[in-house]
């Protein structure tokens, strides 16, 4: 970081505010997903003042705080040695730690270690917090250039052909846009069962996001299955948006599967409008199978 970088990361803390005093508690810390500058000043203040942090790997986070110039303890926290250590990490917190936990990139708990920690702690009633940040998702969603009122988070799929297609199938059946987790090397293999399984909806490939070589590709799945599938895996990392099937994809039976999956959190009419404005068919004729699904019958 050089000395203009840190005079102006000065000034911006003297008018954002005075720092906070950091209490006692577990802190969710987002991290930048690839350019080190979209670091928020708030997730500076706590890993700044944090008794120590916690990393999926300390080495990449190494690099984050040397740049800030921050002196704190990195302690490696992930799948592997989750079960032997949090026992410790939870009475260290009990005693009045504060500990921040940040994964590789982004914003802790998406698809990465953590939510066993943190369910944990609120169910010792530790204080947890989350200090909000950059996210690979939301990044895609922005750029994708598809609809973003409602959308479905399904993380990483299965690697082996069959497996994805199988856990694929039910996405068919899901209102608005869909957001995918894939290593590169994949990517050909599962833009392929994506076209093979949704059909041909718009979508983009969302690669090195923030980086310097960020670029999203757009299309039908058909066009970006036969690109990957000619040009081969891509470098970087790549986030998949898929677009929300087109009214003529939505026939009797996948509007009965959509309402009775809404119908589990929502009333018959909330219900009716969220599937009526996914599907574009009309909301009295989504109300009425709403109101005969409740009731137990089948829709006519």
């Amino acid at each position: 970081m050089t000395e203009t970088s840190r005079e102006i990361l000065g000034e911006a803390i003297r008018r954002g505010g005075k720092e906070q005093a950091l209490g006692p508690g577990l802190y969710l810390v987002s991290t930048p997903i690839g350019n080190l500058r979209d670091i928020t000043l708030r997730a500076l203040d706590v890993l700044g003042q944090a008794d120590r942090i916690l990393a999926e790997d300390t080495r990449v986070t190494r690099r984050l705080i040397d740049a800030y110039g921050l002196k704190v303890e990195l302690t490696a926290y992930h799948d592997h040695n989750g079960e032997r250590v949090r026992p410790g990490i939870l009475d260290d917190l009990e005693a009045g730690a504060r500990i921040a936990l940040v994964s590789d990139a982004g914003t802790p708990l998406v698809s990465d270690p953590g939510y066993k920690l943190a369910r944990d702690a609120i169910a010792a009633g530790i204080p947890v917090i989350a200090i909000p940040g950059a996210s690979a998702v939301l990044a895609a969603l922005a750029i994708a250039g598809l609809p973003t009122d409602c959308f479905t988070f399904a993380g990483f799929p299965p690697q082996k052909a069959g497996p994805r297609e199988a856990w694929l199938e039910p996405f068919r059946h899901v209102p608005g846009s869909l957001v995918f987790y894939e290593g590169v090397s994949r990517l050909p293999a599962m833009m392929a069962s994506l076209h093979k399984i949704l059909g041909n909806r718009s979508a983009a490939v969302c690669r090195e996001l923030t980086k310097m070589h960020e670029e999203a590709r757009r299309g039908p799945l058909s066009e970006l299955a036969a690109h990957y599938a000619e040009a081969g895996a891509p470098r970087g990392e790549v986030v998949i948006v898929v677009g929300p099937p087109s009214a003529d994809d939505w026939d009797a039976g996948r509007i009965d599967a959509a309402l009775r999956a809404a119908l589990e959190d929502m009333r018959v009419k909330e219900a009716a409008g969220h599937v009526a404005e996914a599907s574009g068919w009309s909301r009295r004729d989504v109300y009425a199978r709403a109101l005969a699904l409740k009731g137990g019958d089948t829709p006519r």
